[in-house]
């Protein structure tokens, strides 16, 4: 094959960046031993990972996840539980939420408004809190 150029790689993998990060990836897993996939040609390890990119020999998703993988610190494995979780006994189980009893309800509570407003105003204290200082909780430390 001629020399390969970017522009042969660029409409398999268009950003540039990633590219570069692929084909070196690629070149370094190819330096560690890993089996090349087109005749090398005597050609040096980042040609051939570029050349391998440009004929589609490795599928560029199975490269950008093998990047991935190797600069991932901390993988989690998600395996399944080998049993089921265990039932709490009936005793011990808190309220189940449900919708209410229709029979119980007949008759809808209906609060206006100025009805609301009303208890909140009851609800408030008229009378400031008597906690001792007016200055609230930074005088408390002075």
């Amino acid at each position: 094959m001629a020399r390969v150029t970017v522009e042969d790689c660029v409409d398999k993998v268009p950003n540039r960046f990633e590219l570069v990060l692929l084909a070196a990836h690629r070149a370094r897993s190819i330096a560690n031993g890993s089996a090349i996939t087109i005749d090398p040609d005597n050609d040096k390890n980042p040609v051939v990972a570029l050349r391998e990119i440009a004929e589609r020999t490795i599928p560029p998703e199975d490269m950008r996840e093998a990047l991935i993988h190797s600069i991932q610190k901390n993988v989690e494995v998600d395996e399944p539980e080998a049993a089921a979780a265990p039932v709490l006994p009936q005793d011990r189980r808190g309220p189940i939420l449900g919708r209410d009893d229709q029979s119980s309800d007949t008759q809808v509570d209906v609060l206006t408004e100025e009805q609301l407003l009303r208890g909140l105003e009851s609800m408030t204290p008229s009378e400031p809190s008597s906690n001792g200082g007016s200055g609230g909780p930074r005088e408390r430390g002075r």
